[in-house]
């Protein structure tokens, strides 16, 4: 009997390497192939976090398979890069393998495993997803603060552009979450000033770079890099 392949979706953590579930860990100890994201620079260079959290872990190198993307707001290259790890992948389950990639954070966060489980849906193939720890919590963490007790109301925003619109869900939530907040940071500042609330940003957790604080003077100064965040609590 032919062996049956799988593919895993398995959680990273925000960035410490120790923040990946057991597991999670277990799964990669065990696969036949780990493919993991990465970004392709203009220079023709990659990088990956994800890279350098299955090194820490002593993983097999010759399992891992990279799928780098352009920082790019174009789609469809983006597009033909899922769909061509996909069939590696799809080549891999029908040989039998068991198959996982990884993220960082929860894959079922924003991740680029979303993409590729649309394929993997369509196809039918037997697929387990792993959840992990996002960086929103582990910034909560860091700086000590529940991220919500009792009944309050916690908003979760992907790349706020509209200052207008945070005044109002800081208004109407307790604790607003903003993510990807790079490109978007001198317009948020302004709204933090006026508000009565907590500011907590948060940079690359997990770390040896983890950055950390509550002072806006200091945000402003930052160069603030992708993998950033700031929690937002109402006083």
């Amino acid at each position: 009997m032919a062996k049956q392949g799988k593919i895993y979706g398995v959680s990273l953590g925000p960035g410490d390497p120790l923040l990946i579930t057991v597991k999670g860990l277990q799964v990669l100890q065990q696969v036949d192939r780990i493919y993991y994201p990465g970004s392709l620079l203009e220079d023709g260079s990659t990088i990956s976090y994800s890279l350098g959290i299955l090194q820490y872990h002593a993983l097999d190198e010759s399992k891992f398979r990279g799928m780098f993307l352009k920082m790019s707001t174009e789609r469809s290259e983006v597009a033909a890069t899922y769909a061509n790890t996909f069939l590696q992948m799809w080549e891999d389950y029908q040989m039998g393998l068991q198959v996982a990639f990884v993220s960082e954070g929860d894959i079922s966060f924003y991740s680029t495993f979303a993409y590729l489980m649309e394929h993997i849906q369509q196809y039918k193939l037997d697929v387990e997803v792993i959840a992990g720890v996002p960086s929103f919590l582990n910034g909560a963490a860091a700086h000590q603060l529940p991220l919500g007790v009792l009944n309050e109301k916690i908003a979760i925003l992907p790349r706020m552009e509209d200052a207008r619109r945070l005044e109002h869900l800081l208004d109407t939530f307790d604790t607003v979450v903003l993510i990807k907040v790079r490109s978007v940071i001198r317009t948020l500042l302004p709204v933090l000033h006026n508000k009565a609330v907590r500011v907590m940003y948060c940079e690359r957790l997990g770390t040896p770079d983890q950055f950390i604080t509550t002072d806006i003077e200091v945000i402003k100064e930052r160069d603030v890099p992708y993998f950033s965040l700031i929690i937002l609590k109402r006083l």
